[in-house]
């Protein structure tokens, strides 16, 4: 029996300074040059994982450009909609979730724009993702919210019994603390203050924190980069991962 929290009893994982800090960045996220560049460059890589990984679990036709077809998406953490958006191309019904205001409104303004129908809402996902979900996705999330077990508490909730949950997380190792933390944001490759490297997450923390939720955790792909390649999936688990969840 799963361990997660009711939605009655919804706990608070929303750092507001977290929340100020995105929001900041609303105007700018789907420009693919600017603060949010890094995110535009890691969108295909998840896409690719996601892709593969709803095929397998739902047993879909790998050449079927609309996999997600009468399935619910949910994106927690959403941003400004860079994950909402191929999802809802892949077919799904999807609502996105986010802690910042001006994240959604430029969401809702940009898929209004590509002509999409995407359910925006903005708060904590324990409150408003209440339904059941097919796919449940939080990329680049967990290491962000106040509370880690409550939230995926939370996404737990709202997966559906047969349902498939991504995410993915900055691993907690020196080469990440070095790249993704001093590096990254001393040269301006993303803005500073948007990573706290004693919050980002190992594969062995977040199996745990999964199985205390009532889910098995899939075997992580690291993303990874090198000057051939660029950023790509790998075995390499250092930088960052991206992994499956299924109910135990």
């Amino acid at each position: 029996m799963s361990n997660a929290t009711s939605h009655d009893t919804a706990a608070q994982t929303i750092r507001p300074d977290e929340a100020v800090h995105f929001g900041a960045l609303a105007a700018d996220w789907w420009d693919p040059k600017g603060s949010s560049a890094m995110l535009h460059k890691l969108g295909p890589v998840r896409l690719a994982f996601i892709r593969g990984a709803i095929d397998l679990h739902f047993g879909g036709d790998p050449a079927s450009v609309r996999p997600l077809t009468g399935k619910r998406a949910l994106d927690a953490g959403c941003g400004a909609g860079l994950l909402c958006e191929p999802l809802a191309r892949l077919g799904a019904d999807v609502m996105g979730v986010d802690a910042a205001p001006e994240n959604i409104e430029t969401a809702q303004g940009h898929a209004e724009a590509m002509d999409l129908t995407i359910d925006y809402r903005h708060g904590e996902i324990g409150d408003l993702a209440t339904d059941h979900f097919d796919l449940v996705c939080a990329l680049e999330v967990i290491e962000h919210v106040k509370d880690k077990p409550a939230f995926l508490s939370a996404l737990t909730c709202a997966l559906a019994p047969d349902g498939l949950m991504v995410l993915s997380c900055p691993n907690r190792t020196p080469q990440s603390r070095l790249l993704l933390v001093e590096a990254a944001e001393r040269l301006a490759v993303i803005p500073r203050g948007t990573h706290h490297w004693n919050d980002f997450v190992t594969p062995d923390e977040l199996r745990g924190l999964l199985a205390d939720a009532g889910l098995t955790m899939g075997e992580p792909n690291g993303i990874s980069w090198s000057p051939l390649k660029g950023l790509h999936l790998s075995s390499n688990t250092a930088l960052n991962y991206i992994v499956t969840a299924t109910r135990a």
